[in-house]
């Protein structure tokens, strides 16, 4: 069986959990908000996804990346919908929508309806705490090969 069949499985480690910076554990696991503006990837332009810092999941892919303006990566659309749950938060007197890893459980961030029209209309706004970003270029040698077709025109 080559590696390209094999599915790969993704879970909440606790190892890898014991590894998170302060600022990774309360994103992920207890639902805090990162700064804006002031944060890893909001500014990140390279090609690539983005993964759960947690299980190694891949979540997001920088061909549905855009600029927002609110200071988060944003994106149009997860890489497989099946791998974000949605649930409803009604923290600090507002009804939001909270996005979570399917695999680990992590605390990514919110889903709001105001994204590009053209793309779908929604925007995933995503702590980059939750998130650990793997270059176009190292996709094989880190074991995400498969996704490099998101990226072929």
């Amino acid at each position: 069986m080559t590696q390209e069949n094999v599915t790969p499985r993704y879970t909440k480690d606790p190892a890898a959990i014991g590894r998170l910076t302060k600022r990774q554990y309360a994103v992920t696991q207890e639902a805090a908000t990162e700064p804006a503006f002031r944060n890893e990837f909001w500014n990140n332009h390279e090609d690539g996804i983005y993964v759960d810092v947690v299980s190694g999941e891949p979540l997001f892919s920088s061909t549905d990346k855009y600029d927002s303006g609110s200071g988060w990566p944003s994106f149009t659309r997860p890489i497989e919908s099946a791998e974000i749950v949605e649930n409803t938060d009604r923290t600090f007197g507002m009804r939001r929508t909270e996005v979570r890893s399917g695999q680990a459980d992590s605390h990514l961030g919110h889903l709001f309806d105001d994204g590009p029209v053209a793309d779908g209309g929604m925007r995933y706004c995503i702590n980059s705490a939750a998130l650990r970003f793997v270059p176009l270029a190292e996709l094989e040698q880190q074991g995400y090969g498969v996704y490099r077709r998101l990226f072929e025109k």
